[in-house]
């Protein structure tokens, strides 16, 4: 529901779950959440077949992890709104498991995962986002624009020339309903009106049915057949731990996203672990495990308005009954209906804002930079955690270079048998490196005083290098004072100087 000032504000306290209560008093927030959780568990059908093939198993358990992970991280996670189930990501680091070892491994691999994530969740792996800069979030969006809609090519290759017209009147639909009634969401209302057109007119065009085989009885649970020894934790363990980096890594930014999104703010430590108490769910059951789905938590978000859990409860809940229950008349479905609505996911999801030519001029190089770095990595691998880490990784070289050239070396003759170096700027391995050299060893008088007031010591590295300062000086028969220092710095020195091991 809208207000003439936007999307609705719904109040959300995570501890106690104030905007479940308020959905559940709002007859209009209820029809909202309700349906955008059933627009997205349409959309999800696809997805999880397709996830499922990537990891070489049978359709039912990507649909299947689809559905567990949904519902039980909409009781357990920290993020309301956003849907988890089966993903690319997690298909792609376990799949290796199911091709070399059988459908059991990967469900034990799973479970194992879903317990890294609870372990590292309380370890304070969540804490670890704030060092993620600005430029990687809108590389993580712009990317992830790019990769939802690059997934709908394949769809649009090879087919009946009628899913062209078909995707345009979806398009359409998407563009202009909104403009006139946000009754219903119009991703609903595209799915409805081009399903009936497809099956009056018995137009030949791919469905969800051609996707794979739907299940047709709920899911069991499942105790895989694997020896309980350390031998096979020793070849699971290394995917598991990859599959709970990468999910975690996938699912928090997502969370931040959504953060932004709505402002509102998550807990970030409870989405991390419930994410593994839902891998954990999700393995017993006989599923292949997941993480945030980023397409569809943008479809439920900012396309349908959702802002609650009971929208990612209600995407499991009709997810289960759309595959077992109703699985023929889902099969009808055209492919082209959830093609149109993900490319308007695409389009909204761009941060159309920083690719702008003004935002470009105006921007720092080193900004872009990562920004690219993020979107080119992420798009040339498929994989949101390698771009995210890559751009991380350039932030952090970029910034220690920028901050390295802060530092200046001042030299002023204060009688004849004393020298100052006033120091300025941030010490630490980057920027002290080239320190040693900015001092006259031969030239200098017998006192040198290096003034460090206006630096800061921040590792062993600097340390090391007044220590060699004082070495090179001391071979002259010069003595050298350093003076300025207090508090971390001062103690940092005092605990260090001497214990290094020599020169640089």
């Amino acid at each position: 529901m809208n207000t003439p000032h936007g999307p609705e504000q719904v109040p959300h306290d995570p501890r106690t779950d104030v905007s479940v209560r308020f959905a559940l008093r709002s007859p209009a927030r209820l029809k909202t959440e309700l349906l955008a959780g059933l627009v997205v568990a349409l959309a999800l059908i696809p997805e999880a077949i397709a996830f499922s093939v990537i990891a070489g198993v049978d359709p039912r358990v990507g649909l299947f992890a689809s559905v567990t992970m949904a519902i039980t991280i909409a009781i357990v996670g920290g993020r309301p709104a956003m849907i988890s189930a089966a993903t690319a990501a997690v298909a792609l680091v376990i799949a290796p498991v199911s091709e070399q070892y059988g459908v059991d491994h990967l469900i034990a691999t799973v479970i194992l995962g879903g317990v890294f994530q609870v372990l590292l969740s309380f370890l304070g792996v969540a804490k670890l986002m704030r060092f993620v800069p600005r430029s990687v979030m809108v590389g993580f969006v712009n990317s992830l624009a790019i990769l939802v809609f690059v997934a709908q090519i394949p769809h649009l290759v090879d087919v009946p020339w009628m899913v062209y017209p078909l995707v345009a009147a979806g398009l359409l639909v998407l563009v202009f309903l909104p403009r006139i009634t946000e009754a219903v969401p119009a991703p609903l209302v595209t799915i409805v009106l081009l399903t009936v057109v497809t099956v009056a007119f018995s137009l030949n065009v791919p469905d969800v049915a051609d996707q794979g085989e739907l299940p047709e009885s709920l899911p069991t649970l499942f105790f895989p057949d694997v020896p309980l020894t350390f031998e096979t934790l020793r070849i699971l363990a290394p995917y598991a731990l990859a599959m709970a980096l990468v999910g975690l890594m996938e699912s928090l930014m997502t969370a931040k996203l959504v953060d932004d999104i709505t402002d509102t703010r998550s807990d970030k430590t409870r989405e991390g672990w419930g994410q593994g108490v839902a891998n954990i769910v999700t393995g017993f059951f006989g599923g292949m495990g997941g993480c945030a789905v980023v397409g569809q938590t943008m479809m439920n978000v900012k396309v349908s308005g959702a802002r609650t859990r009971l929208s990612t409860l209600a995407a499991g809940v009709f997810l289960l009954i759309l595959v077992v229950a109703l699985g023929d008349i889902v099969g009808l479905v055209p492919m082209a209906a959830l093609v149109a609505v993900m490319i308007m996911v695409s389009i909204a999801t761009v941060d159309w804002h920083s690719v702008h030519p003004r935002t470009l001029r105006l921007m720092p190089l080193s900004e872009t930079a990562v920004m690219v770095v993020t979107v080119v990595a992420t798009v040339s691998t498929g994989n949101l955690a390698i771009g995210v880490s890559l751009g991380v990784l350039t932030a952090m070289v970029l910034f220690a270079r920028r901050v390295a050239h802060m530092t200046t070396v001042e030299r002023t003759l204060t009688s004849d048998d004393t020298c100052t170096y006033r120091v300025t700027g941030e010490l630490f391995w980057a920027s002290s490196n080239d320190l040693v050299f900015q001092f006259d060893y031969i030239g200098d008088p017998e006192n040198v005083v290096v003034d460090l007031t206006a630096a800061d010591i921040w590792d062993a590295s600097t340390v090391a290098t007044f220590d060699a300062i004082q070495q090179k000086y001391a071979a002259k028969g010069k003595t050298v004072t350093i003076v300025g220092l207090d508090g971390a710095s001062l103690e940092r020195l005092r605990r260090l100087s001497g214990r290094l091991g020599g020169e640089n």
